[in-house]
């Protein structure tokens, strides 16, 4: 193991509890877990189970939202806040709590993180009206956020350079089977027992996980005596939510309303004002410094991409389903789940694909397989016969094409960074993944109620909408997620061959 991984070892007989050099307390892990030839593994799986109950709660809710436009009797897009309030506290939230880690310590933030997400699904859960379910969602968000900015330091630094490759897609295929599972619990929670039994499913998962947490995950030796960056934290986070206001609110506003258009000024000045604040920031809220290096950059923009499509998909194809072809939740999350299954199937294999055939190769092809994909399944909305079948292997080759994407991206681009910088890029690896899926539910929610509203005058709902009517404007979105797929080939051209263990030591190289 490297960096803070052997702290544990040489605390395991200090007893139950460690203070670091500046003061901050945190429990050590257990003596006979850390002594055990298999540890390293036991922080990944544990770091994978936070990972898991993250895209759980994400893919559960998408199952959720026509059942939720029905039962607050609320527009499209105010429903499709309910997805994106989370992933917008999480984004935001995501680069203060990676720096706060590091002053205050992982251990205890990923401690803190468990229960408050244990709480913030609770709240959610009893919600009496839908502001108040946003509200919730948005606690939970900070709550995903705490976990995120440490799971890919925690796991990189236990599994070490020789293990990352394999324990990043283990942790991507934790992340496909939260996001299996959600479609497939939402649908039969949804028929047992309604709406708020969504928002319970999250709870014990999240204690076990805070559970293990204590007893698996190493201390965060000394804390960092560094300044926190809050005039940087002022303009991201508005920035952040005024770009996915601009996007999912666009119908409902209209482009010459006066909240578009200020919400529209307020994204290019607050992001420039955040880029020149962190260009003098010491130390930066984020490292921007990280995208001199081509392939990082491409890398992010890849990470986004991969998460917007699947996003988009799960969003479209549950109004779909449930509205175009009135199947049940539980009907249409078994079929929905056929897209994180896939993922979770390929994904630990891409990566050895990706060692035989080349990075790019393998890249390329994966956002090659999600483009063909969405096009069969453009076809098969209203295919008169097999129509369900192809819809099915659409959804399949879709999620293929992620499972060879995701993992070998994910590993590529915290390679592009320097060494010393891993926490940096893993941090920014999260944040990036969260805005992708932000601006994928945005995206798809917006151009649903746009086409929509072009074919019955009215987008704002599409409870009542014919059939054909809704499959229609479905199809209208997959289009977009063509379009999203080919940018991430092009992202992907971008990526360089991995860095020697010799090379690794020059950030020179990765650029």
């Amino acid at each position: 193991m490297s960096g803070d991984a052997g702290t544990p070892r040489r605390r395991a007989g200090t007893g139950a509890r460690t203070s670091t050099k500046a003061g901050i307390w945190e429990p050590a892990p257990s003596p006979a877990l850390v002594r055990a030839p298999t540890y390293p593994w036991l922080v990944v799986a544990t770091t994978c189970v936070g990972a898991f109950i993250g895209q759980l709660d994400a893919s559960i809710v998408q199952i959720a939202l026509p059942t939720l436009e029905r039962a607050f009797e609320a527009r499209l897009g105010a429903v499709s806040w309910v997805a994106i309030a989370y992933q917008l506290a999480f984004a935001s939230a995501l680069p203060i709590f990676a720096r706060l880690a590091d002053m205050a310590g992982r251990k205890l933030m990923y401690l803190v993180g468990f229960a408050l997400f244990a709480a913030a699904s609770a709240a959610c859960a009893l919600a009496p009206d839908l502001p108040t379910l946003i509200a919730g969602r948005v606690l939970l968000g900070v709550a995903g956020a705490m976990l995120g900015a440490n799971s890919i330091v925690v796991l990189v630094r236990s599994a070490g350079a020789e293990r990352r490759a394999t324990a990043m897609g283990i942790f991507a295929a934790s992340q496909a089977i939260g996001v299996s599972l959600g479609p497939i619990a939402g649908g039969i929670l949804l028929e047992a027992f309604g709406w708020r039994a969504v928002f319970w499913a999250s709870v014990p998962f999240a204690a076990a996980a805070a559970l293990a947490a204590w007893l698996v995950v190493p201390t965060s030796g000394e804390a960092a005596r560094e300044r926190f960056d809050l005039p940087g934290a002022l303009l991201l986070v508005p920035a952040l939510a005024a770009l996915l206001m601009v996007i999912s609110e666009s119908y409902h506003w209209g482009p010459a309303s006066f909240a578009f258009i200020a919400c529209a000024l307020i994204v290019p000045v607050f992001l420039a004002g955040f880029v020149a604040r962190e260009r003098r920031a010491v130390p930066p809220l984020v490292d921007l410094a990280l995208f001199r290096s081509r392939a990082f950059a491409g890398g992010m923009v890849g990470v986004v991409v991969a998460y917007a499509i699947l996003y988009a998909v799960l969003f479209l194809m549950s109004f779909a389903l449930v509205r175009g072809y009135a199947e049940t939740p539980l009907a249409a999350g078994l079929k929905l789940a056929i897209v994180p299954v896939a993922i979770g199937l390929v994904a630990p294999f891409s990566g050895r694909l990706a060692a035989r055939f080349g990075l790019r190769p393998v890249l390329v092809a994966g956002m090659v397989l999600c483009a063909v994909a969405m096009l069969l399944l453009s076809e098969a909305l209203f295919a008169a016969d097999l129509r369900a079948v192809w819809r099915g292997a659409a959804l399949a080759l879709f999620g293929a094409g992620l499972g060879l994407f995701v993992a070998p991206n994910n590993d590529a681009t915290l390679h592009a960074a320097p060494e010393n910088r891993s926490g940096a890029a893993g941090g920014l690896l999260n944040l990036m993944r969260v805005i992708g899926s932000s601006v994928g539910v945005a995206s798809a929610s917006a151009l649903l109620s746009w086409r929509i509203a072009a074919a019955t005058g009215r987008g704002d709902t599409t409870v009542g909408v014919p059939g054909d009517v809704l499959l229609a404007a479905v199809r209208d979105g997959l289009a977009l997620v063509v379009a999203l797929a080919a940018i991430g080939a092009a992202a992907a051209l971008l990526h360089r061959p991995p860095r020697t263990a010799a090379s690794a030591a020059s950030p020179e190289t990765s650029r």
